[in-house]
């Protein structure tokens, strides 16, 4: 919701739209299946590819480098234009480099944080990919989408992200002659948070007003936040857009500040966390869906008339560990009915008995994020959060609310245990592992 990645801290931590030679691309396998009918599903080869947030870039001559710090290089980037012709994108080293390994087949882990000869990184957000130069879309509705989760080493202030987002199956390598990597690279982010510490967008580097890590444009598009999870606490959440597409935002449209419910997109979207819905016994180490061992998460996406180009009604949650299959937790708030699902109605109910703005139905709620499911890419990630810590996940949200007011506490941790300083230094070798990535009919990916 308050997404705000760091990426490398070393100074070869930055990104380009030229295509460097001097590190070999390959992308790591991670193969998912797709499913017509329970215990009917078929394998496909699919990988993923490092954001190009992440990757090293110089200069096309040679290898000084288009950033350092938090600065450009002046001389090769005196505009964003003009950047994106001098500076190369390289290739990376997933394992040594970033962290990202491949435990056994089909499975993925993401390191916290990793040490390299280059100095340190901290944090990942991987693509899955269909082939070398295009992401794997997915049109998710009328299907159900289903992932193994492993969080036993992922503490307070942390969050192993599984999200899709509507960014171009080729990263905006044919919208934008400029951008000369693409999908192979990792290229074309975008968020419902309109990030604007993106370094290049539409395939110019994002120069004009950069300072301390963000610039003047960001990048926005629809976002379904199918899993962000720690140790203590998870939601789901849709994040509807005015747009349909990956599109550049500058000034208001971005929703910064005052801003936040003029922009193109939904940022606070309509989340289902059971802790912040009344429900503290749930998940967690210990808890119904402990989260001390792995287990399976399963997300529906009904719609209204049961087909695959019908109205998204409702966002179903199931869990599945130690053989049983354990259905969402109901809500229990006061004003809200005990539903166990993401719909317009359960959304019109949380935002007036927690006094939140409902930007999700100004946007176009359910039926709005559903035209976006019909063109979607899966993200996988794992990150710290330098805007406000992880609060608005774990713990008390805004940290000088009365924590007695419904919706403010969302989990158990302490306000100050997501300080990137502190969790960075207490908990380097934190890590979340995502495996069995399934997609398919309702009730076709799971059981017990």
């Amino acid at each position: 919701m308050y997404r705000s990645l760091v990426a490398l801290t070393f100074a070869t931590a930055v990104l380009g739209q030229q295509v460097g030679t001097l590190t070999a691309e390959k992308h790591p396998s991670m193969p998912m299946e797709v499913c017509s009918a329970a215990g009917s599903c078929k394998k496909e080869n699919t990988a993923v590819v490092l954001d190009s947030n992440w990757r090293w870039t110089h200069v096309t001559s040679g290898y000084t480098n288009c950033y350092s710090g938090n600065s450009w290089n002046e001389t090769a980037c005196p505009d964003g234009k003009t950047c994106a012709t001098n500076c190369a994108l390289d290739g990376a080293d997933y394992a040594k480099t970033y962290g990202i390994s491949s435990p056994s087949s089909g499975a993925l882990k993401l390191q916290f944080v990793t040490k390299n000869s280059d100095g340190t990184n901290v944090g990942s957000r991987v693509y899955l990919m269909a082939s070398e130069t295009k992401y794997r879309t997915f049109n998710l509705l009328n299907k159900e989408f289903t992932l193994d989760v492993d969080v036993s080493k992922l503490p307070c202030g942390l969050n192993g992200a599984v999200y899709f987002s509507e960014m171009d199956e080729d990263g905006g390598l044919s919208r934008f002659p400029s951008n000369k990597a693409g999908a192979k690279y990792g290229t074309g982010y975008c968020d419902s948070q309109c990030p604007t510490d993106i370094k290049f967008i539409n395939g110019e580097a994002n120069v004009d007003g950069w300072e301390a890590g963000s610039g003047k444009t960001g990048t926005c598009c629809a976002e379904m936040d199918i899993w962000e999870a720690n140790l203590d606490s998870a939601a789901y959440t849709p994040h509807p857009c005015k747009v349909t597409t990956q599109t550049k935002c500058e000034g208001v449209d971005c929703g910064n500040g005052d801003d936040r419910y003029a922009g193109l997109c939904d940022k606070d979207g309509c989340d289902f966390n059971s802790f912040r819905m009344g429900v503290d016994d749930f998940y967690g180490t210990s808890k119904t869906v402990d989260t001390s061992e792995p287990f399976t998460v399963v997300t529906q996406f009904i719609t209204d008339d049961g087909t695959d180009t019908g109205t998204l009604s409702k966002i179903n949650r199931f869990y599945v560990q130690g053989g049983k299959v354990i259905p969402n937790s109901a809500a229990a708030v006061e004003g809200v009915d005990a539903v166990n699902h993401i719909s317009d109605g359960f959304c019109k109910q949380q935002k007036e008995a927690f006094g939140d703005n409902n930007y999700f139905a100004t946007v176009g709620g359910m039926a709005t994020m559903g035209k976006s499911l019909e063109k979607m890419v899966l993200v996988l990630s794992v990150w710290d959060d330098t805007a406000v810590s992880m609060n608005w996940l774990d713990s008390t949200f805004p940290t000088d609310a009365d924590p007695t007011k419904p919706g403010v506490v969302r989990g158990r941790c302490d306000p100050g245990a997501g300080l990137p300083k502190t969790v960075e230094a207490a908990h380097p070798d934190s890590y979340v592992i995502y495996s069995k990535i399934r997609l398919g009919a309702i009730n076709s990916t799971f059981a017990a």
